[in-house]
């Protein structure tokens, strides 16, 4: 197999130094080169044709942003954020994922000191954006108008599950769903605990629906989105006649805080056959027990494709097992949703 050919981009020179040191010690891992801004990364990336560019986003007048649109136009590829501009402000990570860029890790406060105590998820997060297809996913304009629904809906939840490459994908189908939407949305994404309430503050921002972080006993109700706090498995109980948000100490073999199969097969069970669960580009096999789940119990479900997918594995785990009922492009899918409900 051969080495993973890595660029990094940072205006410290010690820092390029020390990333370039813990790459080295690991094998399948060779830096080809260093750049000291976002000028210089379009650059090097011309010449030096690295698998993956792990790029910092503040660095004078040619930030990480400048890179990302740039790259993206000329000579996309997989591009890892590492950066501590997250410790502070996660607006521009969130910025440079919707242009292109794959995934994000958090450059520790004290970077120098610290960094060694990220080298394991470093080396991880590069080899999975390896396999990334990068693209840059603009959403639509907010949807400001009333969508005129049945009197009785198909279904009373839907469901969302994604990971790497789900922040972008999100914002297209959240942006796209009318204001008086009648039923809720809840959402179980991959992402640091510390990343969840910008993100939510964002969505908030882009759609006319109310989108807040669960709670023990929240209620979902008709226009509101929950998403899953990264520090928990989050499911869905049926308390008397109606549906509570709790948390469970059951850990899953995919993946733990947040667990997308812990929210699936709750819902699964909570809502049955008035289910629409929606998988969505991610590394990975977590949610496809849910969505399996959520096909048995008579419920409806949609794979995000591979063409619009930056990361094609939930996904296509849940299509191979046969959990899926239908594929389609992330732009259709919140139109699609509408039009089922």
């Amino acid at each position: 197999m051969k080495d993973t050919r890595v660029l990094i981009a940072d205006d410290s020179g010690f820092m390029r130094l020390l990333i370039s040191d813990i790459l080295s010690e690991n094998e399948g891992m060779q830096v080809v080169g260093a750049a000291v801004d976002g000028k210089d990364a379009v650059a090097k990336v011309k010449e030096l044709q690295p698998d993956v560019l792990l790029l910092d986003m503040n660095m004078g007048e040619y930030d990480g942003i400048y890179a990302v649109k740039n790259i993206m136009k000329d000579n996309p590829l997989p591009i890892l954020i590492l950066s501590s501009v997250g410790n502070t402000n996660l607006q521009p990570i969130f910025d440079a994922l919707q242009e292109g860029a794959v995934d994000y890790l958090n450059k520790p406060s004290r970077g120098n000191a610290k960094m060694r105590l990220i080298e394991t998820e470093l080396i991880q997060k590069i080899r999975s954006v390896t396999r990334a297809k990068p693209m840059a996913v603009k959403p639509n304009n907010k949807n400001t108008h009333q969508h005129t629904f049945d009197e009785n809906s198909r279904f009373d939840l839907i469901v969302i599950g994604a990971s790497t490459g789900g922040p972008s994908a999100l914002e297209e189908i959240i942006v796209s769903l009318p204001s008086n939407l009648n039923v809720p949305v809840v959402i179980g994404q991959h992402m640091p605990t510390n990343f969840i309430a910008p993100f939510v503050k964002r969505l908030n921002k882009l759609s006319p629906l109310n989108v807040v972080v669960g709670t023990k006993n929240m209620e979902p109700t008709a226009g509101n989105v929950i998403i899953a706090p990264g520090n928990a498995n989050m499911v869905l109980i049926k308390k008397g006649k109606r549906c509570k948000v709790d948390f469970t100490d059951q850990q899953f073999k995919e993946y733990n805080n947040p667990s997308i199969n812990s929210i699936m097969l709750s819902a699964a069970k909570v809502f049955g056959a008035r289910t629409l669960g929606v998988i969505l580009t991610g590394m990975g096999k977590d949610g496809v027990e849910g969505m399996k789940a959520i096909k048995e119990a008579g419920g409806y479900t949609i794979a995000q494709n591979e063409k619009s997918s930056i990361i094609y594995g939930m996904p296509k785990a849940a299509v191979q097992c046969g959990a899926i009922d239908k594929s389609i492009d992330i732009k259709e899918i919140g139109s699609f949703i509408v039009s089922s409900l």
